[in-house]
């Protein structure tokens, strides 16, 4: 449970940087400030998915209560920032707090002895918000909810330059581009532009900020006396399936998070049901489905969390993408992408570890053709030139403009670190893929040999990348944790190369992508989207290290000391952002929910 008083609520520099996410289950969400504020594109009360989670759309952008006091003063409780910098209304002067409680956020405004409380949660399993407001002190009260809307595509914006969003009234309320329903008490209709709705961390990503927002018309409600309730639920898809009352669907949503760890609760949001079957939403506000990041969580989300049966359909949907031996990476572009080195082999590691972990002979059995016909084309060569070395054993990738390793950064099309050649991780990956098939055990052996021949590096640590065009790459950099983290791992790891990494990446958040001091490090991460880019890998911080690091250790019989913990109130709430800046304070950065930053995470927990 994460608790913020007055003083950090009333604070745009402390409130509108601390985020809470409540997700449907399907793709979609509610986000947004602990303040009110919205700060990105993406915030709003109803977030809508598509067929492919990375396609969502916007819909009910926020639902501004107003109150009238006994005075018969109104007074406004939400809180806009404008295109000139204006902030109006400013409600969150009068929060007197916020907390979440069981992953659900919860307000109080406090206007004197007026105390009004409001609550939300998403109906699992489909596009449905539920808001419940009451009343805990004073009254009686007019209490009106403005209901801000727009539907567009959550990347981009819309404008009053185009037409107005078409509403219209149904029992309860009105429908929106007949793509949503609003319903609650005594709806009256309003209609009008918001012209310049201004999304701050937008603007400091180098992103259009502004948008245009449509006022569709406000929800009545008289609370006599304290306990009294008003409640707006939205909801996306079948129109007519009018959902179970707000308060009902938020206290399912308290039952059921309640039974969950922090953690647990954590990895919940990304493990989501689309029309194809479970899948894995990367990253929130604006991922999608990434192979890659599925994989590299699977054995924490799903086998850490007793969901096995879901990752089962998971792994056999994932398998039937399989082209040239290569897993599809992601949709999120538009097109299917078959464009990563490791992907394929992080999915053959996430099969080893659910056969181990549940004893499924049978999913083994099933998939065994598919991997080995993964193994056969990465020994005769695919795609992007990933082929298998048959001097070394080792494997190789890289093609002109590509980066095909996690370290996927490109900036005006040329890749920041492109890791051309026999990757230290990828390596990893592949010789721990060959111990899972006798049939290539003397292909497992000679690359296990020679790995142990070529990476060690003159400086102590491992090699990056060995022959790569210009040669070996020394860099200091932590993808060698692979090379004693994996359950098949090439090599034992060792205390002092493991305090090497300690001392020159380890940060309270994560591990460094490179060490500072080295040629191209980066130690901030903000700027435009090319300046993000440029620092992505190389300096930033990625919690999802701590995994493997943790492990490494582990294997020696020393526990790490983590202090991840102290993050989950910092910046997503409750969860554990994607990136974090190399330089201290080593600010967040980048998804404030990532999937892999809480997947391995939550593993290493388990060691």
């Amino acid at each position: 449970m994460a608790t913020f008083g007055s003083q950090t609520c009333g604070r745009l520099d402390e409130g509108a940087t601390r985020e809470w996410l409540v997700p449907d289950g399907c793709g979609g969400y509610a986000m947004g400030t602990v303040s009110g504020l919205r700060t990105r594109r993406y915030h709003g009360l109803l977030v809508v998915a598509g067929d492919n989670p990375a396609r969502r759309h916007l819909g009910l952008a926020s639902l501004d209560p107003v109150l009238t006091l006994p005075s018969g003063v109104s007074v406004r409780l939400a809180t806009h920032e404008w295109a000139d910098g204006t902030i109006a209304p400013r409600g969150h002067e009068l929060l007197a707090g916020f907390t979440l409680v069981d992953g659900l956020p919860r307000w109080r405004w406090r206007i004197g002895d007026v105390v009004l409380e409001r609550e939300l949660a998403m109906m699992l399993g489909r596009p449905a918000v539920a808001v419940v407001h009451r009343l805990l002190g004073g009254g009686p009260v007019g209490l009106s909810l403005e209901a801000i809307c727009t539907w567009r595509d959550g990347h981009g914006e819309r404008t009053a330059d185009g037409p107005a969003p078409v509403v219209e009234a149904v029992e309860g309320g009105v429908t929106v581009e007949g793509a949503y329903r609003l319903r609650g008490p005594d709806f009256r209709t309003a209609g009008a532009w918001w012209h310049g709705v201004r999304h701050r961390e937008e603007a400091e990503r180098g992103l259009t900020p502004v948008e245009d927002l449509w006022y569709a018309g406000s929800f009545h409600a008289e609370l006599r006396e304290p306990g009294d309730t008003a409640e707006v639920s939205g909801w996306a898809g079948d129109l007519a399936d009018v959902p179970p009352p707000a308060t009902r669907v938020v206290d399912a949503a308290h039952q059921r998070n309640r039974r969950l760890s922090p953690l647990a609760l954590a990895a919940d949001a990304f493990i989501v049901r689309t029309p194809s079957g479970p899948d894995v939403v990367a990253g929130y506000p604006w991922f999608g489905a990434w192979s890659r990041d599925t994989m590299l969580s699977y054995e924490g989300l799903f086998l850490t969390t007793g969901r096995a049966g879901e990752g089962r359909a998971l792994l056999r949907a994932y398998g039937e993408t399989l082209s040239r031996g290569m897993l599809a990476n992601t949709a999120d572009t538009g097109d299917v992408e078959y464009n990563t080195a490791d992907g394929t082999l992080w999915f053959l590691h996430a099969v080893d570890r659910h056969v181990t972990t549940t004893g499924d002979t049978d999913l083994a059995e099933e998939l065994r053709p598919a991997l080995l016909g993964v193994i056969d084309h990465h020994v005769r060569g695919t795609r992007y030139g990933i082929a298998c070395d048959p001097a070394d054993g080792l494997l190789t990738q890289g093609a002109d403009g590509e980066a095909l390793t996690w370290m996927d950064a490109r900036v005006d099309g040329v890749p920041v670190t492109p890791r051309r050649g026999k990757a230290v991780d990828v390596n990893a990956l592949w010789i721990n893929a060959l111990a899972g098939f006798p049939t290539h055990k003397r292909l497992y052996d000679t690359a296990r040999a020679s790995f142990a021949r070529r990476f060690p590096s003159p400086a102590g640590w491992l090699h990056d990348v060995v022959d790569g065009p210009d040669g070996d790459d020394a860099t200091l950099r932590p993808n060698q944790l692979l090379a004693w983290s994996l359950p098949y791992a090439p090599l034992r790891p060792g205390p002092a190369i493991l305090r090497t990494l300690g001392a020159a990446l380890l940060t309270p958040l994560g591990l460094r992508s490179q060490a500072p001091g080295t040629p191209g490090y980066h130690g901030a991460h903000r700027g435009t989207p090319a300046e993000r880019d440029a620092a992505y890998h190389t300096g930033t911080v990625w919690p999802w290290l701590l995994g493997p690091y943790a492990t490494a250790w582990h294997r020696l019989g020393v526990e790490v000391v983590a202090d991840i913990d102290a993050h989950l109130g910092e910046y997503g709430l409750g969860s554990i952002s994607e990136t974090a800046e190399g330089d201290a304070p080593h600010t967040a950065t980048g998804c404030p929910f990532q999937a892999w930053s809480v997947a391995e995470v939550l593993r290493a927990s388990y060691l």
